[in-house]
């Protein structure tokens, strides 16, 4: 099965687990106005605005086999949280990096991240810690649906582009990435005279056509 990763939206740097997550939680709110009503049960109530939707999930990092200090893992997704100068449209604005969650074929979303608490639970003999827990919780930005027609992973206007392997990436995984959708993979591999769909060389450019 593929690693989930969190890609930086701003950068394209994508940073993967270690181990996969158990389960993430997703929620998601609608905001009711309530008006008073004299003499009546209730109040009256009408419907304001959708609320965004947030994405929880519990991460675990090892490296004790590898004595190796595991923040070199975790300070990555910290970073997530840092505010910079972001080119945002023709201007330029302070705030964190915007984000997406990967994890196979599952819904992903833009999302920022919220709210992040690292747990430290083993330590070597000079206390580098060498295992942790890391709860992640993202806070969606964009209603994707609200944007029929456009490229699912850019957000942009479709158009023939390319797409760099990662490890372990295979073309249905590709296909709903770049294409919305994962049967599509066929186009892919006919596009890039692949043969075998099952190996693909890590670091490779593929060429990706949409629809017209």
């Amino acid at each position: 099965m593929p690693k989930a990763f969190i890609e930086n939206l701003d950068t394209g740097e994508r940073i993967s687990v270690l181990f996969n997550p158990k389960e993430y939680r997703i929620s998601k709110s609608n905001y009711w106005q309530s008006y008073r009503t004299t003499g009546a049960n209730l109040p009256t109530s009408t419907f304001a605005t959708g609320q965004p939707a947030t994405m929880s999930v519990e991460l675990f990092f090892d490296t004790y086999e590898e004595k190796m200090d595991v923040r070199r893992h975790t300070n990555k997704i910290a970073k997530l949280m840092e505010v910079k100068i972001q080119e945002e449209g023709e201007g330029r604005k302070l705030r964190p990096p915007k984000v997406k969650f990967h994890w196979g074929l599952s819904w992903t979303f833009k999302a920022v991240i919220t709210q992040m608490t690292q747990n430290f639970t083993l330590f070597l003999p000079t206390g580098t810690p060498v295992r942790a827990t890391v709860d992640v919780t993202f806070q969606q930005i964009e209603d994707e649906k609200a944007f029929p027609g456009q490229n699912p992973t850019s957000g942009g206007a479709g158009g023939r582009r390319t797409h760099l392997v990662a490890a372990g990436e295979t073309l249905d995984l590709i296909a709903h990435q770049e294409l919305g959708d994962a049967r599509l993979w066929r186009r892919i591999a006919e596009a890039n005279g692949i043969i075998d769909p099952l190996r693909l060389t890590a670091g490779s450019v593929l060429t990706i056509q949409p629809e017209d």
